[in-house]
């Protein structure tokens, strides 16, 4: 039975990877994929599996969530997934990343999204690590 440990999406700021938990803007005004809810599992000693729930109001093939990214608070990534099409018909939207591995001495990460055109931005989450 797996258990999952729910995160609470909160407005933070990580100024040393400027990313911020509120909706990014790009230079053309479009806002980026937010990350919505968070679910993690230990799945072994500094193993770790995600659902990640994203939001991508944008449904044309240049304007979607085409990734998502795990990474420590200061920036060192540690898994990413490309995904491989929009999901238009699919919003908001859960995938996985399985087996992430990240150091014992680590205890919170943080999760983003990508749009295909303007990269990675929008909500992200920044969440404790299960039994750390």
């Amino acid at each position: 039975m797996k258990r999952y440990v729910t995160a609470v999406v909160v407005a933070v700021t990580i100024a040393t990877v400027g990313i911020t938990s509120a909706q990014t803007k790009s230079s053309e005004g479009q806002k980026y994929p937010d990350v919505v809810d968070v679910k993690v599992k230990a799945r072994g000693e500094n193993r770790f599996d995600f659902d990640v729930t994203l939001s991508s109001p944008y449904d044309t093939p240049q304007r979607y969530a085409d990734a998502i990214r795990v990474m420590s608070v200061a920036g060192m990534l540690y898994a990413e997934r490309v995904l491989l099409h929009d999901h238009a018909d699919e919003q908001p939207f859960t995938r996985d990343l399985q087996g992430v591995s990240i150091p014992a001495r680590v205890r919170a990460v943080v999760v983003q999204g990508r749009d295909q055109k303007f990269g990675y931005g929008g909500r992200i989450v920044q969440l404790a690590l299960p039994g750390r």
